[in-house]
């Protein structure tokens, strides 16, 4: 589903490499923690994934395509199979609920008919059933982040890359964003996150990659936060 081969990023001439001959496979239908200190290379790594950057040496497969040949005008096609989800949320603030997770599937053409039945559905599946016409700021932060990763699910991708999603909020309402996305991955979506939250990576014992400074130093399944090997 992803793969890297012998990857390395320089963002500039001269600088030190953000991912450093970084190989390894992501298979579909797994969940995979990505973990490293800030400036460790994981947020170029889900880049390279989504197409943002393109690496400056090696390749990168994604869904089976070549990531450094696909192009420009391809890219669209191929990030309707990819979901993602911020530390941030970014929600529309003007929209409600319904309309925020609606506009995911109204940009890509999809039927009125679709929408109307597929958005109730997901927001059902995310918990958020009854709250279809609040707006942003009438929900909760835990809300705000299921009503984000509703948006990112309801065209059904077969990847979700989440970049620190529970970074803003409390310890519980973490744990409830995690089940929701452990429940996600068990519809058979390629899940990888990007984290600093070692107790959510050593509660739930999935694969872990560890980056430091761009060179990739443990790849454990079932594995923990901490670099023991």
């Amino acid at each position: 589903m992803i793969r890297f081969e012998n990857v390395s990023k320089v963002y500039a001439r001269g600088a030190r490499p953000a991912l450093d001959d970084v190989s390894l496979e992501v298979e579909r239908g797994e969940f995979v923690f990505l973990v490293g200190a800030s400036g460790s290379g994981k947020s170029t790594f889900l880049r390279l994934v989504l197409r943002e950057e393109r690496a400056t040496s090696g390749e990168v497969f994604v869904a089976g395509r070549n990531m450094q040949t696909l192009s420009n005008w391809k890219v669209p096609t191929l990030r309707r199979q990819i979901g993602a989800v911020f530390q941030d949320f970014r929600l529309l603030p003007n929209k409600t609920v319904f309309e925020n997770v609606a506009f995911a599937l109204q940009v890509i053409g999809k039927p009125r008919h679709h929408i109307m039945t597929t958005v109730p559905e997901t927001l059902d599946m995310v918990g958020l059933a009854g709250k279809e016409k609040r707006r942003p700021h009438e929900l909760s932060g835990g809300e705000q982040q299921r009503v984000a990763i509703a948006r990112a699910f309801v065209n059904r991708p077969s990847i979700l890359l989440c970049d620190e999603p529970t970074g803003n909020l409390d310890p519980t309402t973490s744990l409830g964003i995690m089940r929701l996305l452990d429940r996600i991955n068990r519809t058979g979506t390629t899940v990888v996150m990007a984290t600093h939250d070692d107790e959510i990576v050593d509660q739930m014992r999935k694969r872990v990659i560890e980056l430091s400074t761009g060179e990739l130093v443990r790849d454990q399944s079932r594995g923990v936060y901490g670099s023991a090997r």
